[in-house]
């Protein structure tokens, strides 16, 4: 990152270039039920830890024969576990999402060449002269977005190293004909060096039309204030995103008692107005309703369903994650209704196992997060704990039934992919079984009468040609 450039002074002349782009905070009475759940909320400090763990990854380094990633980033992805704090009434991607949030995504719609307005916490209303091109953009699932409606040239940066992400992404639009992400020349917001910060002077250099980031996540960043965040707002544009519903966690204090949680496609809605694309996200959404109809009426009766483990392992060591918890981690498993092995235990960012305890859990099957083109080579795990005297006892590596499973920081393209994927790996004589796969390669291909949901479909939707 650039440390040496300055910060322009011209104030007045970049406040006016981006005047029209504003912020209207709508606070107060738009204060939702939803974060007043204490059960659920966890600390801030918690919450900022774990995206540090996320985000500090290195590129992939494994150790021969070990299937453990070494780095200064080597806890990535527990970001994934959950406290436990189910609620009774749990907002979930498993849900129709036709008219989830039509109410409140615009608040003014002038026609495709007029102004507009897309409402979302925690930034309250922003409005737009026009959509934007030029994006900022932190996390992959804000990426896959911009993709799936046809703006992903729109794209200007990602929060961690491009290829580590680009790569998931390509995994995937594999077998979506047509569909890409050029990642090429995008700038990285963050150093990955074990600290995970923005420079603001980067801000100013990439001189976006949008912040496609929560700013409640920026603030959780050392050295970043409150009038920082009002600050680019003020003088460059508007921010937009929604982080913390990932686990629905708590936000830092600024934001805490106005932020609300949305399950992802709610989330994908409200990028989709931004982009003025509501036809596209329909579309999707119909896909995504249709997947979600053939697994639920398929699904086996509850008493034959298996026990379910999700995990990362490193170095020797479990981080288990709860996979029925709320928020859009969990969108690719939650809807598979199968039954969480830690559900009983206390289960937090900081929760490991040693292969004793995780042979007491003894899951019928193991799922290890970031497993397709990500940080972690499962086939090369799945040996190390076959070859280890306690991991050998599994029931899951006796099995066979250790498997990749996906990023939890997953757009709409992904997750319909990562549903299928999981849908296979829990209910193969439901769904057809999951095949092999080899780390680094591609989404594997499925035989069109195995595959839950049409290819085709979804890449003419992306192309604009369905």
């Amino acid at each position: 990152m650039t440390n040496d450039d300055t910060i322009p002074t011209d104030a007045s002349t970049r406040r006016d270039s981006h005047e029209r782009q504003r912020v209207i905070s709508r606070r107060g009475s738009e204060r939702s039920e939803r974060t007043r759940r204490d059960s659920r909320e966890r600390s801030e400090g918690e919450a900022v830890e774990e995206e540090r763990l996320l985000t500090s990854l290195p590129r992939r380094e494994y150790i021969k024969g070990t299937g453990t990633l070494v780095g200064a980033g080597m806890l990535a992805g527990c970001s994934g576990n959950e406290t436990d704090g189910a609620s009774t009434t749990e907002t979930t991607d498993d849900a129709a999402t036709d008219t989830t949030t039509s109410a409140t995504t615009t608040e003014s719609d002038g026609g495709e060449s007029g102004p507009y307005s897309v409402t979302m916490s925690p930034m309250g209303t922003v409005e737009f002269e026009s959509v934007p091109a030029n994006v900022m953009v932190y996390s992959l699932l804000y990426a896959d977005m911009a993709v799936a409606y046809g703006h992903g040239d729109a794209v200007n940066s990602l929060g961690f190293d491009s290829d580590a992400g680009g790569n998931t992404l390509d995994a995937y639009y594999e077998r979506l004909d047509g569909v890409s992400f050029d990642r090429e020349g995008l700038t990285q917001l963050n150093t990955g060096s074990g600290g995970v910060n923005i420079d603001k002077e980067l801000f100013y250099e990439l001189d976006s039309d949008l912040h496609m980031v929560d700013p409640a996540l920026v603030l959780s960043f050392d050295g970043w204030k409150k009038s920082d965040i009002d600050e680019i707002e003020e003088k460059i544009a508007p921010w937009f995103g929604n982080t913390y519903s990932r686990q629905h966690s708590q936000p830092p204090k600024a934001y805490r008692d106005n932020y609300e949680y949305y399950t992802l496609w709610e989330i994908a809605e409200k990028v989709a107005a931004v982009f003025r694309e509501r036809e596209r996200y329909e579309a999707l959404a119909s896909v995504h309703d249709d997947l979600l109809e053939r697994i639920e009426s398929n699904l086996p009766p509850e008493g034959e369903r298996p026990t379910v483990g999700s995990v990362i392992f490193m170095q020797g060591t479990f981080y288990p994650s709860k996979i029925n918890t709320e928020g859009f981690a969990n969108a690719h498993v939650r809807p598979l209704g199968a039954i969480d092995a830690f559900a009983e235990g206390e289960v937090t960012y900081q929760t490991t196992y040693d292969f004793e305890t995780i042979l007491k859990v003894d899951p019928d099957v193991i799922l290890h997060t970031f497993g397709v083109a990500s940080y972690y080579d499962v086939a090369q795990i799945r040996k190390t704990l076959a070859d280890h005297p306690v991991g050998s006892k599994l029931t899951a590596v006796k099995n066979d039934a250790v498997y990749p499973s996906g990023n939890p920081v997953q757009g709409p393209l992904m997750n319909l992919f990562q549903l299928e994927m999981t849908a296979k790996q829990l209910y193969p004589e439901q769904f057809g079984e999951w095949p092999e796969y080899e780390n680094g390669d591609p989404y594997p291909e499925i035989p069109k009468d195995e595959q839950l949901f049409d290819r085709g479909r979804v890449a003419g939707i992306v192309a604009g040609t369905n």
